[in-house]
């Protein structure tokens, strides 16, 4: 298998990978009690970060700058078409109601799923096309930053899927 190409890290990425434990190791050699992992308190149970050595919670939180640039996009690329799908029933019902000409109820349908779609994909997008990194603000459009950000992820979800089989 290739090595891995060497890329920079996030601020608020774990600098290091925890070592799994050898499965072939005799309960003999394992003397020691293992270390207590030190109590993570968030206001949400349910975003408890993993804990990892020398890092705090503050350390793996999403800073504020990134966090606003992703909902800015996320409001841009989501809010546009969510709203174009709801103008498209107006238009339509404007368009029926005065008889300028007749409109299918496929039509306005597939219309504003469209844009509604548009939308939802709009919210990944605004996330991926954030860029991650504090200092940089990253392009108007932000596809670099979503080729970056989206090798990170799907990266990710191999090395994931690698320790799970």
């Amino acid at each position: 298998m290739p090595a891995e190409p060497q890329r920079n890290r996030l601020p608020f990425e774990p600098s290091k990978k925890r070592q799994k434990q050898d499965k072939n190791t005799n309960k003999s050699d394992q003397q020691q009690p293992a270390p207590k992992k030190p109590e993570i308190k968030s206001p949400n149970p349910e975003i408890v970060a993993e804990s990892t050595p020398g890092l705090k919670t503050q350390d793996m939180a999403i800073p504020k700058v990134v966090s606003d640039r992703m909902a800015q996009r996320m409001a841009l690329f989501c809010g546009v078409p969510t709203v174009l799908g709801m103008v498209t029933f107006i238009i339509s019902y404007v368009v029926v109601n005065y008889g300028w000409f007749k409109l299918p109820n496929v039509a306005v349908l597939l219309v504003s799923i469209g844009f509604f779609a548009l939308g939802v994909l709009g919210l990944s997008y605004g996330v991926l096309s954030a860029s991650w990194d504090e200092q940089i603000l990253g392009s108007k459009l932000g596809w670099q930053e979503f080729r970056t950000n989206w090798g990170r992820m799907t990266s990710a979800w191999r090395s994931a899927r690698q320790k799970n089989v």
